[in-house]
């Protein structure tokens, strides 16, 4: 049973797109799991009550698993993330994480303030040990399987240390939600040799290489769309979070380019292509994992549709209940002692 904190009133289209999430999830998932909004009790209790008279009128039968949490506050979009939690310490962020960090919930989705989701997180839930940062995983849709790629984010500035360590908990989360086996890591950089890249991609490639995951080696930017190099498929990618979103945002960027193209020439079956392309549409994976956390923090566009959500909050039950975040902790645990080991022989 996993017990879901959702922040009701987070995203560009809350609580509409949050609350419809919900009902749709709790529709598809098994009758054990539950969420809990949190939020604005009336904003909550109106958009409720219009949702099931209306358009989700089938999804009536999983209100008794849903339950409300009072969050007064709320934390804009635009709204500098120290100084809103500071100022607004009852908003959905601080009551949902707090509720997992209680026990009175298993984990927690929002599409709200990015920044400030990732301070809470952090400072709340706490990281696990070895673990300088934690990085934001996401999952990018590929001509072949979805791939892990992190960081997306959270950390612009990184050492070659907290590669490796982006790389064991990207590696983790291939195998246990993604079920990959043994998962490929390939190293993003400016060429596959060894020697290509800055200081600190260049020192991170002997890291890696000796680290003790499926290390393929460096990978190139157009090795991301197809999910795979010349020399095989690859399940997890690893950079810097200043790289990382460039890359993130270029990719949200090239599907609608490819649409508006297309839609110049009369003979070209639109309704075909919107289909095919349906399948790299990034709300089919929900959310993006602050991973490393001791806890499960998925963190949602702005823009999230309640598809999104729906998919988000299903993800959060999969991190749940194969255990990804204690696997996490393991593999960091393991790893830190093998870096130890080695310098002391050394």
């Amino acid at each position: 049973m996993a017990r879901i904190a959702l922040d009701a009133m987070g995203g560009d289209f809350a609580p509409q797109a949050t609350i419809a999430g919900a009902l749709l999830a709790l529709d598809q998932l098994g009758d054990s799991h539950t969420v809990q909004l949190v939020g604005q009790t009336a904003a909550i209790e109106n958009k409720l009550a219009e949702l099931l008279s209306g358009e989700l009128a089938h999804c009536a039968h999983v209100r008794s698993r849903m339950s409300i949490v009072e969050a007064p506050d709320n934390i804009e979009m635009a709204e500098r993330p120290t100084a809103a939690l500071r100022k607004k310490p009852n908003n959905p962020m601080a009551i949902g994480i707090k509720m997992q960090v209680d026990g009175e919930s298993d984990a927690f989705v929002s599409a709200g303030n990015t920044g400030a989701q990732m301070a809470v997180s952090a400072v709340m839930l706490g990281l696990h040990a070895g673990l300088k940062r934690p990085p934001v995983c996401t999952i990018l849709p590929t001509s072949r399987e979805p791939i892990v790629f992190l960081d997306s984010g959270a950390n612009v500035d990184c050492s070659a240390i907290e590669l490796v360590q982006f790389a064991w908990c990207g590696s983790v989360y291939a195998e246990t939600v993604l079920q990959r086996p043994s998962p490929v890591v390939g190293l993003l950089s400016i060429g596959e040799e060894e020697a290509k890249g800055n200081a600190v991609s260049k020192e991170a490639y002997a890291l890696f290489r000796d680290a003790g995951f499926n290390f393929q080696g460096n990978i190139e930017g157009r090795d991301l769309p197809p999910g795979a190099s010349h020399r095989g498929p690859i399940d997890v990618v690893v950079c810097d979070g200043f790289t990382g979103n460039i890359v993130l945002k270029f990719y949200e960027g090239v599907i609608p380019m490819a649409i508006d193209i297309m839609k110049r020439d009369p003979e070209i079956d639109m309704l075909r292509v919107k289909k095919a392309l349906s399948a790299l549409d990034s709300s089919v994976y929900g959310g993006a994992p602050l991973l490393g956390v001791r806890g499960i923090s998925m963190i949602c566009h702005g823009n999230s549709t309640s598809r999104a959500i729906k998919n988000a909050i299903g993800a959060a039950v999969k991190a749940f209940e194969t255990k990804m975040n204690d696997r996490i902790g393991e593999k960091l645990a393991q790893a830190s002692q093998n870096d130890q080991s080695e310098r002391a022989v050394s």
